[in-house]
């Protein structure tokens, strides 16, 4: 879910960039960081917060979730929470394919020899 591909050229950004990108206050994301898990930008050695492009995909979820949707910070904690989940298990169906793809083409490969 890359909300922010228009023309993303660096790799971190400060909290105010962040803040302005998805319209709302720096305070707002700070307070968002001890209220959802998945938001854990990382500090740099001034002890600035800096935001990757994953971070702020997850910020426009959180966003999103709360504004648009009308979710209360618990049910978009939830929603978040389901979507790892889902993903997770998404993944890991694919993992398993990859899997059964490699071993029948070992077969295939057996039985042609």
């Amino acid at each position: 879910m890359a909300m922010l591909d228009n023309g993303i050229t660096k790799l971190y950004y400060t909290i105010g960039e962040v803040a302005a990108l998805v319209e709302e206050e720096a305070h707002v994301l700070r307070y968002w960081e001890t209220e959802f898990d998945s938001l854990r930008p990382r500090k740099n050695r001034a002890g600035k917060r800096v935001y990757t492009k994953d971070d702020i995909d997850v910020v426009f979820r959180i966003r999103h979730l709360l504004r648009d949707e009308k979710f209360t910070i618990d049910g978009a904690r939830l929603a978040l929470k389901k979507e790892r989940s889902e993903s997770r298990q998404s993944s890991d169906s694919v993992l398993e394919l990859k899997e059964v793809r490699s071993f029948l083409q070992k077969m295939l490969d057996r039985v042609s020899d």
